[in-house]
């Protein structure tokens, strides 16, 4: 592969992470503080910074996945770099509203904001308009842009080339790259899922327009349709970089096959069901679609991850593989996901779930997948990207400090979330009650492992910072 240079909007999205991400962690580490009894006189703030932490982390990783995937695929197809300038300002736009109806109006629904509770809290209603018309510009946004990388991919594979269903038939023409393959099932199925927000929304301005109440099952199954589908496409874009990546530094190809295109298949046939997990408590749901969502929910993990991890390790196995802060935290955001994965099936088991879904354990397993997944593939890919621009001495001694306070810091405060949640200390609860207070215990150990993990990336940051600043200013 020919190295290529970066666009200007790749680089933005490079700034605007490292930018977000610090401050949104420093929100994670505020909660879990307050959590522990700390900061007495800051506890009003809880729940809107914990939309905040919520709405952004999702969003930012969303955005960063999908800019690393755009960056990557324009080494096979050509993506509107004029969609990309939308994409960016639309976000921007977007955030800027969130920021307004939080601290101005101190919007605290939550980031799955569950009907009716925008219009039923104690902030002002402009605040829970606000909020929506920044779901609103968001969600077109990404809307817009997948549907322009779609594009993209369609203009060179039709879409039976692009779902590799050649491959299934036994043809191997033309090749398609994991990753071209892999990042179209993840677009299908965002598109879906952000149509499915459209709905929400609209049925939301309606109320507040018309005061023509919605029904609630409806409704919250329209939220988790939109926000759990979103949040495991953008695992999924992670890993289309790693099939992307993994390759360069082992020196072997990982081509797509038989196997990879009938476990992608599937997981777009499977990914779009496994909300209903979170729907076990709503008694008047039909009982076949609970049914469904566990079954979704493990039929789920294994086409995807078990096809993927082994062919991860077949590749590594027995290569001279080039470690570097890239290549390790790559390899690393497997073993993340595939943890979080893990917690995330015990969760979705109905006799399990009823006892867990309410506890910390839910935080636990979604903060193991995307802190130590998508986040390290992430992080991973940009520092590549950067590195592979700049190509400067790398400090060794340097990178591997970050990623031993990363995942130290990472796994240490998942073990926080894990231990409270199998003790069914409940999640979303800002001050614990008495029966309860042993909780707080677990908070400040994990406030405390998070900044071990900020310390990290921090050290990230000068590494992959000065790279970043060298492609930005090649003279300096």
């Amino acid at each position: 592969m020919t190295t290529t240079r970066a666009s200007s909007e790749t680089l933005y999205w490079i700034a605007i992470t490292f930018v977000l991400f610090p401050i949104l962690t420093a929100v994670g580490i505020f909660l879990r503080t307050v959590q522990a009894g700390g900061l007495p006189g800051l506890q009003s703030w809880f729940y809107p910074l914990m939309t905040l932490h919520g709405v952004g982390m999702v969003g930012v990783w969303y955005v960063a996945a999908m800019a690393a995937v755009s960056d990557r695929l324009s080494r096979y197809v050509s993506p509107s770099p004029l969609m990309g300038r939308i994409a960016l300002a639309g976000t921007l736009l977007g955030v800027a509203l969130l920021l307004v109806c939080v601290f101005a109006g101190r919007f605290a629904a939550g980031w799955y904001f569950l009907y009716p509770l925008p219009f039923k809290g104690e902030w002002p209603q402009w605040a829970a308009v606000t909020f929506l018309l920044a779901m609103t510009v968001l969600g077109a946004t990404w809307l817009l842009w997948s549907l322009d990388l779609l594009r993209a991919i369609a203009a060179r594979y039709s879409l039976s080339q692009a779902l590799a269903w050649h491959y299934l038939a036994g043809r191997s023409e033309p090749e398609l790259p994991p990753a071209v393959l892999i990042t179209t099932v993840s677009l299908i199925a965002a598109v879906a899922a952000l149509l499915s927000g459209v709905v929400l929304l609209v049925l939301f301005y309606v109320e507040l327009l018309a005061g023509t109440a919605s029904d609630p099952l409806l409704m919250k199954n329209l939220t988790f349709f939109f926000g759990h589908t979103l949040v495991n496409l953008t695992l999924y874009l992670g890993i289309a970089l790693v099939y992307d990546l993994l390759p360069v530094y082992a020196g072997r190809p990982w081509k797509t096959n038989r196997i990879v295109a009938t476990s992608w298949n599937c997981v777009l046939l499977i990914v779009l069901f496994a909300y209903f997990h979170h729907m076990y408590m709503d008694f008047v749901q039909p009982g076949a679609l609970q049914a469904i969502g566990q079954i979704a929910s493990y039929a789920s993990a294994i086409p995807a991850a078990v096809v993927t991890i082994f062919g991860a390790l077949l590749l590594t196995y027995r290569t001279r593989m080039r470690w570097n802060l890239g290549s390790t935290l790559i390899f690393l955001a497997l073993a993340g996901w595939a943890i979080g994965g893990v917690g995330a099936v015990i969760d979705s088991t109905i006799s399990a779930n009823v006892r867990l879904h309410n506890t910390l354990w839910v935080p636990a397993h979604f903060h193991t997948y995307f802190l130590a997944g998508v986040v390290f593939m992430v992080i991973g890919y940009f520092y590549h990207r950067c590195q592979e621009l700049t190509d400067l001495p790398e400090n060794r001694s340097v990178q591997r400090l970050a990623v031993l306070l990363m995942v130290i810091g990472a796994y240490g405060f998942f073990a926080m979330f894990y231990l409270a949640g199998a003790y069914s200390v409940p999640r979303r609860y800002a001050i614990y009650p008495a029966e309860l207070a042993f909780g707080a215990k677990y908070a400040g150990a994990a406030a405390a492992f998070a900044a071990t993990f900020l310390l990290g990336f921090i050290l990230y940051l000068a590494e992959t910072g000065k790279r970043w600043l060298r492609v930005v200013r090649p003279g300096q």
